[in-house]
């Protein structure tokens, strides 16, 4: 169907505001190597140091092959590990020859105890092998923007050239978060999965200690190895803004990511984007020749005073629908844009129902007539 396009934004501030802006709000002073914090939804730097540096970024580098596991589908298929895909070093979610698991299994095990053997069997059952993955990692990864960027392995174990800048690991997060099987695994403190030779439950524990330390915090990997030192990229949502955080070769992690969300959410307040207007959409074979349809809810991102300037719309609607259009039914939508960057969209849907009208061929006829003529 051909997309109609119009430049329509409604932008409402929220007047009442939890996060007022002081002058006690300082930079904060952070001792990670390089770290990054963005508003999640329109991927606007808050804070930064080196952000655009390239470095090893050790485990947080299974937030892409979970991402890729949960894209793949069946994730509730069982099969049997491959097993010399499991003989690895480091972390584990226990993983033996034999086991059979589910890709959700596999996604539980790489987000929570940070299982290498569970990232390498993601690797060999998505992509044939730990190769082909990581060919698979780097395509999605060029879907994502993520340009200073190199994955060589699923785990973030040190390979030759693997790594990539604070901001891209931010950018990866915000791509998985808005899947909601991944942003419901990485906010789990604890989870019950089932896997084995039979299968039996038991309890995978999450290495993400910032989890229980900062009010909010959604997600997401912890990472460590001797050469990345320690990694961490983290999620946080309060009254509806979302922050990520990425922190890179950080010996105080936990402290300045906190440090950070407390000087985001000092510097932003929030902004509604909604739209009030109503759009009649033509009707083939009704009983009205239109059918009229508006926004349903609105979308909620952190505001610093300069982000409404750079908000641009998009409004999507067919050229007509068929009769028998129901009350709530989806018809198009507005697709909003920060500085040309996909943020979200909000539905249109129909305001009334429209029924089947039997009429005649000539009738039909100049009903599409002025169809072409609207659209052409």
């Amino acid at each position: 169907m051909k997309k109609i396009f119009f430049a329509v934004l409604t932008i409402i501030f929220v007047l009442s505001c939890s996060y007022a802006v002081s002058a006690e709000n300082k930079t904060p002073e952070v001792s990670a190597k390089a770290c990054v914090l963005i508003e999640e939804k329109t991927g606007k730097i808050l804070f930064e140091k080196n952000s655009s540096e390239k470095l090893p970024m050790a485990s947080t580098t299974k937030i892409m092959t979970t991402l890729l596991c949960l894209e793949s589908g069946g994730l509730d298929d069982s099969f049997v590990v491959d097993s010399e895909a499991i003989k690895v070093e480091g972390s584990s979610m226990g993983l033996t020859e034999g086991d059979v698991v589910t890709k959700r299994d596999l996604c539980y095990g790489m987000m929570l105890p940070s299982g290498n053997d569970a990232a390498n069997a993601t690797a060999v059952k998505l992509g044939g092998s730990i190769e082909n993955f990581a060919k698979i990692m780097n395509e999605r990864a060029e879907e994502i923007g993520m340009t200073r960027t190199c994955f060589v392995t699923p785990s973030g174990l040190e390979g030759d050239g693997h790594g990539a800048s604070a901001y891209d690991m931010a950018l990866l997060a915000r791509e998985a978060l808005r899947n909601p099987d991944f942003a419901e695994i990485c906010s789990q403190k604890k989870a019950k999965v089932e896997f084995g030779n039979p299968p039996y439950e038991r309890w995978l524990t999450n290495t993400n200690k910032l989890l229980d330390m900062y009010e909010g915090v959604k997600g997401v990997k912890t990472g460590f190895t001797d050469e990345a030192g320690r990694c961490l990229v983290s999620a946080c949502e309060r009254d509806g803004i979302s922050l990520i955080c990425v922190t890179l070769n950080d010996k105080n992690d936990w402290q300045d990511h906190m440090n950070m969300y407390d000087y985001g959410y000092s510097v932003l307040q929030p902004l509604e984007l909604s739209s009030d207007e109503i759009f009649a959409v033509p009707v083939a074979g009704g009983t009205e020749n239109t059918i009229p349809v508006r926004a349903e809810g609105k979308l909620l991102i952190g505001n610093d005073g300069k982000t409404e300037n750079k908000i641009s719309s998009e409004i999507i609607l067919p050229p007509f629908v068929y009769s028998n259009v129901q009350l709530g039914n989806k018809i198009g939508e507005i697709k909003y844009y920060y500085n040309g960057m996909y943020i979200d969209s909000i539905p249109l849907k129909a305001m009334k129902n429209t029924e089947y009208k039997k009429s005649s061929k000539k009738t039909d006829e100049s009903f599409f007539e002025k169809v072409k003529n609207l659209l052409f």
